[in-house]
């Protein structure tokens, strides 16, 4: 694994910022100056709606795990939705830090910071304000260790991730997961106000999960990471090298997901599930690094296909976590 430094803030993006600053990228008009509709969706944006479903999906079965079968369904709904404000809230942080890089790159040219319909202060107080409001409603509704856990989620990716990791290391993402797989203790804190072993072991499986998940899609897009100075792995690695970093990350999340049935959190149909599951994406990995041994580039070395099936797995896995207690 490899570890390079790169400048905090990339050179030539100092127009960009002056532009994003006076909210006239891709616009003539100030954001309070555009249809209210479309501003409302771009305040969503700001959120990262299509990940936080991601967060979700990993939140509510440990709910169900946590509690051997169905929890209370308004608790279930308090942490859906202060899971989203936080998750919301470390987004729009994000958006407001990287808007600089944001604007020179092709796949978030058209974020609102970038656009124009949010301004970077209105940014920056709607994420500060999410970030207060979800922890306030996690703690008074739900109980204080989930809202301290959900506070710790958004603080380490906002400032160690976004802050600190991702233009400095191709480690970024791997180290800057951590972030992502907080959900998981926040789902089984809310039921038990407690945490044990079950939990961790799918805090694991999500940190092993992430960096094969993301760098496929690190690959398709290296050439806008390259132009930013954000030193991803596939940026200063070939793709024999990622690949088999991706096929090492996968073999341990695979093992790590297989834990919990001999420590008694899970049965029969959970453990046929991540092994098939499991045993794909494995299949998956290996064909990618196969192609990349090749030498296969562009469209036909299809490192997008395990992207894919990365969402899928995880999906399934943790599916198969909510229904396991109802067949035990």
């Amino acid at each position: 694994m490899c570890v390079t430094a790169v400048e905090s803030r990339p050179g030539g993006t100092s127009q960009a910022l002056k532009a994003l600053g006076e909210g006239v990228l891709g616009t003539s008009q100030s954001p309070a100056r555009r249809p209210f509709g479309a501003r409302v969706m771009a305040f969503v944006a700001l959120t990262k709606p299509r990940i936080i479903e991601l967060l979700l999906i990993t939140t509510v079965p440990v709910m169900f795990l946590a509690q051997q079968g169905v929890p209370d369904l308004g608790l279930v709904l308090l942490t859906c939705v202060g899971g989203y404000l936080s998750a919301g809230g470390a987004n729009a942080l994000n958006m407001y830090i990287d808007r600089d890089i944001d604007a020179l790159m092709d796949r978030t040219s058209q974020r609102p910071l970038v656009t124009g319909m949010v301004g970077p202060r209105e940014c920056l107080a709607f994420g500060i304000a999410l970030a207060v409001v979800s922890t306030l409603m996690f703690g008074l509704a739900v109980n204080w260790l989930s809202a301290w856990l959900s506070l710790g989620a958004l603080l380490f990716y906002v400032v160690v991730y976004t802050m600190l990791l991702k233009r400095r290391t191709s480690q970024n993402i791997v180290w800057g997961g951590i972030a992502g797989c907080m959900p998981v203790l926040i789902g089984w804190s809310a039921v038990t106000n407690s945490l044990s072993w079950a939990p961790v072991i799918l805090f694991l499986v999500i940190f092993f999960w992430t960096p094969p998940h993301y760098w496929p899609l690190s690959m398709k897009v290296k050439d806008d990471y390259a132009r930013v100075g954000v030193p991803m792995l596939p940026v200063i690695a070939s793709n024999k090298v990622v690949a088999k970093q991706i096929v090492l990350y996968s073999w341990v999340m695979v093992a790590v997901s297989l834990l919990l049935t001999p420590l008694g959190y899970t049965g029969w149909f959970y453990t046929a599930v991540a092994l098939a599951a499991g045993g794909w994406w494995l299949w998956e990995a290996h064909a990618l690094l196969n192609r990349a041994k090749a030498e296969v580039t562009g469209g036909k070395l299809k490192e997008m296909r395990l992207f894919h099936w990365s969402i899928t797995y995880v999906s399934l896995l943790f599916v198969a976590i909510a229904v396991d207690p109802f067949l035990r």
